[in-house]
């Protein structure tokens, strides 16, 4: 598994549609690995905040993962 460290960044916008659109155009420039691992060191944080707070046990989701056949 591949890890990326997480950097804070800050972006100024003036209205909540540029923000969108901003973080949108941020994580398409991200490759898709890139992403992939981001959601996955998320998903592990969101896990150590659930065991010390045991009210947030309703962020824990079912996945299934599809193979797709390349066509």
């Amino acid at each position: 598994m591949v890890k990326y460290s997480m950097k804070i960044w800050v972006n100024k916008a003036s209205s909540f549609q540029e923000a969108e659109e901003f973080d949108l155009d941020y994580y398409l420039k991200m490759g898709p690995r890139k992403r992939l691992a981001l959601v996955q060191e998320l998903r592990e944080r969101s896990f150590k905040i659930g065991r010390k707070h045991e009210n947030r046990k309703r962020l824990r989701r079912v996945l299934r993962i599809i193979k797709q056949t390349q066509s």
